[in-house]
């Protein structure tokens, strides 16, 4: 008895010592990319703003088409604003715009709604406050990456920048320093020294450049697509109509910014980046999260209420091939329409805008932990 009481006690020590890690040793890495944007939205940041707004969906774009270990990436991205005299001093004139999302839709819209006013920059508050308030993963296998944009001294407030670029690298967060002005300046007032502190790239922009568009005999058959898609979406829950409104406000708000916005945003849509599942039945049964049973009727849409679960099943399931079509028609296009570009560009004729600064960065950063690119 006396024996196999300690052999039952070594067991149990041996699942609790060893158990665990076979498992953890045997889990696939993940493919996650964690994305935080802060943007000074002082006085003088217009340009910068409207850089940003014109060229999220390409950055987007980029970066879904980057894999590691042949599977596809899944890009999370939040967004503060700091330095505007609009907020709170007491939280040192930062706001966490979003947290850490899929919900590009969301991004979207709040930088629509970014306005500038005022300024007091205080870099190293708003790094602090992204480092301690998002949920970063804690794999160090995944790239994890701040970029902060800005044009005052980094070294502005109460937060010593350098005790926050230091703890963010301390955790495998990344932070990449845009200086909107000229090199120099950016280098004496700090910019370079806190993305060397947290293993990061220092570069400056033209905030006011013109973002220059290559218009493709592809463009207006990909946003009659990124239009078309809409009609495959199925809005369900109390906001569900709401949200689906927004997608289109979406639409509108890239189709006035101007034409090549709204392009881009189309082949977003093509992608496996573009999610609605909190909102869209055909993405929530794509992410396994959908269950009918436990879906009251008058929280789908009209159509689907006086429907068999059977029949409703279908219905998704036509929504789904149809969208899966209209994809494959975009990415068929974009292909296309990148080819044409390439064709039309030089590599000399660089552009000095936000999203060439931060793609060249994230891929010199991210193939370091075996994120490809195409």
């Amino acid at each position: 008895m006396k024996q196999s009481l300690i052999f039952l006690i070594s067991f149990f020590i041996s699942l609790v010592l060893f158990g665990d890690k076979a498992q953890s040793s045997q889990s696939p890495k993940t493919n996650t990319v964690q994305l935080a944007i802060l943007l000074d939205t002082s006085n003088s940041m217009d340009g910068l703003i409207e850089q940003a707004k014109t060229q999220l969906w390409k950055m987007v774009n980029e970066m879904a088409r980057s894999k590691r270990e042949s599977i596809a990436i899944s890009l999370y991205v939040a967004l503060y604003e700091y330095g505007n005299d609009g907020l709170s001093p007491t939280e040192g004139f930062v706001r966490l715009v979003t947290p850490l999302t899929n919900d590009l839709d969301k991004i979207s819209e709040e930088l629509f709604k970014l306005k500038t006013n005022g300024g007091s920059e205080y870099c190293g508050t708003v790094i602090s406050e992204a480092i301690k308030d998002l949920k970063w993963t804690k794999s160090a296998d995944e790239y994890k990456v701040i970029f902060i944009a800005g044009n005052e001294p980094f070294n502005q407030g109460d937060n010593d920048y350098k005790e926050a670029c230091k703890s963010a690298i301390s955790k495998g967060i990344i932070v990449n320093t845009i200086y909107c002005g000229s090199y120099d300046e950016g280098l004496n007032s700090f910019w370079k020294d806190g993305a060397d502190l947290a293993d990061g790239k220092y570069i400056n922009i033209d905030s006011d450049q013109q973002i220059v568009h290559i218009e493709t005999p592809f463009d207006d058959e990909l946003v009659q697509l990124g239009q078309k898609i809409n009609e495959t979406y199925i809005a369900f829950g109390y906001e569900g109509n709401e949200l689906k409104q927004r997608q289109k406000e979406q639409d509108d708000n890239a189709t006035n910014l101007a034409p090549s916005v709204m392009v881009e945003r189309s082949v977003t849509k093509g992608s496996g980046q573009y999610n609605n599942s909190t909102w869209d039945l055909v993405d929530a049964k794509k992410d396994g999260s959908l269950d009918l049973t436990k879906i009251p009727k008058d929280q789908l849409p009209k159509e689907m209420q006086k429907m068999s679960l059977e029949e409703q099943k279908k219905y998704i399931d036509d929504k789904a091939k149809e969208r899966e079509k209209i994809q494959s028609e975009i990415n068929m296009l974009d292909q296309q329409r990148r080819d044409y570009i390439a064709k039309k560009v030089s590599e000399n004729e660089e552009e000095n805008t936000l999203d060439v600064a931060m793609l060249k960065m994230i891929r010199e950063q991210a193939s370091k932990k075996n994120y490809k690119f195409e």
